[in-house]
């Protein structure tokens, strides 16, 4: 079994900045995907960002340039800066991770960009 924890999540002014935290636990294989999805109220869940085991790091357009993601692959854990953080950015953030097939996801943790 796989265990995805999430952490870093809360409340934060616009143009502020959070660092989400997501480690993986159990049987986790050297080859695998980590990134973050993200859904808010009444929309689906999209694409925020990944990161492959060999090293490769993909965001999503409307991110890009103020979200980064990384990984500490000695913890299996992957993280996702965000800054200049926007009222749209809002939602609740997944983590996930993908090894053989096999997608699994983390409980979520809520962002929430408010004056």
């Amino acid at each position: 079994q796989v265990q995805l924890v999430e952490s870093g999540g809360g409340l934060v002014q616009p143009g502020g900045s959070l660092r989400l935290s997501c480690a993986a636990s159990g049987s986790i294989f050297s080859i695998n995907t980590m990134g973050w999805y993200r859904q808010a109220p009444g929309k689906q869940r999209e694409f925020v960002a990944t990161t492959v085991s060999l090293g490769h790091t993909n965001v999503a357009e409307s991110v890009k340039g103020r979200f980064t993601a990384s990984r500490d692959a000695a913890k299996n854990t992957v993280y996702l800066q965000m800054t200049s953080l926007k009222p749209e950015d809002t939602a609740v953030y997944y983590c996930h991770l993908q090894q053989r097939g096999n997608d699994y996801w983390g409980q979520g943790t809520q962002v929430t960009v408010s004056s």
